[in-house]
């Protein structure tokens, strides 16, 4: 009996305006302008997590700098404690090799001037690098409303070609291209919206990366520049305490 109700009760209506069906009646462009964004959007996701783990990295890199750099005894002993690879080590590394070029010069540089832009150079290779994918994320933010916009346009073009074939604006006439419409305008915003926030994310950790790398080249220039006699100012603060817990030993 059970089942010869069930059997009996009218099946559930099915939708004719839903988003897979919305797509299909665009055709060619509906589909094309759902290809050209969803790539946007991937490649969107991919810059900002592979721009997090590298600005990660140079985070990382700079607390390590900071605990373990400044107490070495010279530039070359403090790069052999940072890694390989290091932003930091990159510039101290070209530093180094800088102040032994400048004893090779046959016209006459200033010492500073010669050690300040080969530490510029280094450190505007590195801003270079970590602004790396950067204008894509403007760009998708900038032209993926423009892009839904078109889908959107041929989809209310296609509504009012059925209006003017039927006559009359029906609902059932126009609920496919409009929604097709809409969908298009949701898709625009949907990959714009991530990539502006995510651009002006990164480049204010850029901003701040890019603080640090310009206070550690002033240390380092300071350093050079010094014979050694010039520190950071937490260097300083941290050789002080050691230098007194070493006094009562030597007394002893």
């Amino acid at each position: 009996m059970l089942i010869e109700i069930l059997a009996a009760a009218p099946a559930a209506p099915q939708n004719a305006f839903g988003f897979w069906e919305a797509m299909e009646q665009g055709g060619v462009i509906a589909w094309s302008v759902l290809a050209i964004l969803t790539i946007m959007s991937v490649s969107s996701f991919y810059i900002l997590f592979s721009k997090l783990f590298e600005q990660n990295k140079v985070m990382k890199q700079g607390q390590s700098m900071r605990s373990t750099f400044w107490r070495a005894g010279s530039l070359k002993e403090g790069a052999a404690k940072l890694e390989k690879n290091s932003a930091y080590r990159q510039i101290v590394d070209d530093a180094i090799q800088a102040d032994a070029d400048h004893a090779k010069l046959t016209d006459p540089v200033e010492a500073h001037d010669w050690l300040h832009g080969s530490i510029e150079r280094s450190q505007d290779s590195i801003k270079s690098k970590l602004a790396t994918g950067l204008p894509w994320l403007a760009t998708v933010g900038a032209t993926s409303p423009f892009i839904g916009l078109f889908g959107t346009v041929i989809g209310i073009y296609r509504a009012l070609i059925k209006i003017g074939i039927a006559g009359q604006a029906s609902i059932d006439a126009v609920a496919g291209p409009v929604g097709e419409a809409l969908i298009m305008t949701a898709l625009g915003l949907g990959v714009a919206v991530p990539a502006v926030l995510a651009y002006n994310w990164l480049q204010g950790r850029n901003k701040r990366i890019s603080e640090q790398l310009g206070a550690f080249s002033n240390d380092v220039l300071g350093y050079m520049a010094s014979d050694g006699g010039v520190k950071p100012a937490a260097a300083s603060a941290a050789a002080k305490p050691a230098a007194k817990s070493a006094a009562p030993a030597a007394k002893k």
